[in-house]
């Protein structure tokens, strides 16, 4: 599956060309008779400028084909939008008294020609900004979705991770993931502090798992005990993005020190850089770590399985999903079928309660092992499809730390004539037995934080809990 709860504007747009759904969208069609939004077939042509009449256009292929467009009030995202133009103005010191919000019905196409006739009148009037006053108009109309899996590309930016062969950002990774960070702070639980060092910045600042973040360009990650929205900073998503600096405390030596993290591209270590990775654990345990449900991810871990367990009895699988951002529910159905058949995997469903099941695909071999599968935040979108499964049909067990989310539903791109692409669901995720875990997550059935000691020490406790489970 792949904010703007925002761990989901980068997610969703990173994960949309991979998540697919059973059935298409309701409608292609503007029902406004301006023209319709299509599912981009290549890449798109040049970007042009985002005008009314590509909000319009966005405006209408939300309402005809999100998920829940056919019972949304149309005037929230009216309302909205309309609320960060004149944000947007005042910013530039040119508000006008004319920009007020039109009254709104409830029609949609009559409270759009009242928007659109009111936005036409202000922007005639700083024909310089009209521009920018398109852009934060749609930006915000899709943020008034409250959907983690709608994004909009353009200004031909990439999110974080879709650099060729590089990453960008200060290097590191820490305890509050990316989509905590930028999205849901309210399940970031203090103190903050480094879980990884990838290179970069982090990496020749000196900086070591363990080490904890006291604040960041001087502001508090928490304040008693809530995480303040400083933390986003560890994240950044675009080159623009200005230094960050941070204060350390290295809890093995009482060390306290700054530095200043420029924000960059590095080079990842090609391990990371790839989807399955797998080793032998204890002399019989398979552990497999898959960091995205990618195209053909699910055959790569059963061979891998299968490698690990040729001229050997396996007492088990550890899965690790940690980090693992999610990407297509065909793979996450077709490598849970390695565990279970005949069942119900989730369910996709509209904003009326018509629900369209995700089977298992019995063509699958049955591993018959005992499984262990690591979750943590970063466990997204089709992880937490996997996850839930896993945990409702007893599948096997969840260690580590509850997942994300961010699971709206898979997300679907459409063109807008400006040749930039609007992505959001058509169809919403309930799990197996049709529960929401979209804003709640996955709990693991053995919780098993990560602390500072752990990281500094290098000690991975949910691994060992898993390791014990399979040797029971």
């Amino acid at each position: 599956m792949t904010v703007t709860r925002t761990a989901a504007a980068g997610l969703a747009l990173l994960l949309a060309a991979a998540c697919t759904a059973p059935t298409p969208p309701r409608s292609q069609a503007s029902t406004a008779g301006s023209a319709a939004c299509t599912q981009p077939q290549g890449s798109p042509g040049p970007e042009t400028a985002t005008t009314i009449d590509v909000v319009e256009q966005a405006y209408f292929c939300i309402l005809g084909n999100h998920y829940g467009g056919a019972t949304l009030d149309a005037r929230s995202l009216l309302v909205a939008g309309f609320a960060a133009l004149t944000q947007e103005l005042n910013r530039n010191g040119r508000d006008l008294p004319e920009a007020g919000m039109p009254p709104l019905t409830g029609d949609r196409k009559a409270d759009w020609a009242a928007f659109e006739a009111a936005y036409r009148k202000i922007t005639d009037r700083v024909p310089d900004l009209r521009d920018r006053l398109a852009v934060v108009t749609l930006e915000s109309m899709v943020a008034a979705l409250g959907d983690d899996h709608a994004s909009w590309t353009h200004g031909g930016r990439r999110p974080p991770d879709m650099y060729d062969g590089d990453g960008y950002g200060l290097g590191l990774e820490a305890n509050v993931t990316r989509s905590q960070a930028t999205g849901d702070l309210g399940t970031a639980l203090p103190p903050l502090f480094v879980t990884a060092v990838l290179g970069g910045a982090a990496r020749a600042a000196g900086l070591r798992p363990g080490d904890v973040v006291e604040s960041v360009t001087g502001s508090a990650p928490f304040i008693d005990g809530k995480a303040t929205p400083a933390i986003a900073a560890l994240y950044p998503r675009y080159p623009e993005a200005r230094p960050v600096r941070l204060r350390l405390l290295r809890q093995s030596t009482g060390r306290r020190w700054s530095v200043t993290l420029k924000p960059g591209l590095y080079e990842r270590d090609p391990a990371a850089l790839r989807v399955v990775t797998s080793k032998l654990l204890d002399d019989d345990v398979a552990y497999v770590r898959l960091t995205a449900f990618a195209p053909d991810s699910a055959t790569r871990v059963l061979k891998a399985m299968t490698r690990l367990r040729t001229g050997r009895t396996l007492a088990g699988v550890v899965l690790d999903l940690r980090g693992n951002t999610g990407g297509s529910v065909k793979e996450a159905a077709r490598l849970l079928s390695a565990f279970v058949h005949g069942e119900v995997t989730a369910y996709l469903c509209t904003a009326d309660g018509r629900c369209e099941p995700v089977r298992t695909d019995d063509t699958v071999e049955l591993l018959g092992l005992p499984l262990a599968v690591l979750t943590d935040r970063g466990c997204a979108s089709a992880c937490e499809h996997f996850s839930s499964a896993v945990k409702d049909l007893r599948a096997g067990r969840l260690v580590g730390a509850r997942t994300a989310g961010v699971i709206s539903g898979p997300s679907q791109g459409y063109l807008l004539r400006d040749n930039t692409v609007l992505a959001f669901p058509a169809r919403h995720h309930l799990g197996p037995a049709r529960e929401a875990i979209d804003r709640i997550g996955v709990p693991p059935d053995h919780h098993t934080p990560l602390t500072p000691q752990d990281a500094a020490a290098g000690r991975d406790p949910a691994l060992a809990k898993a390791l014990t489970l399979l040797h029971e």
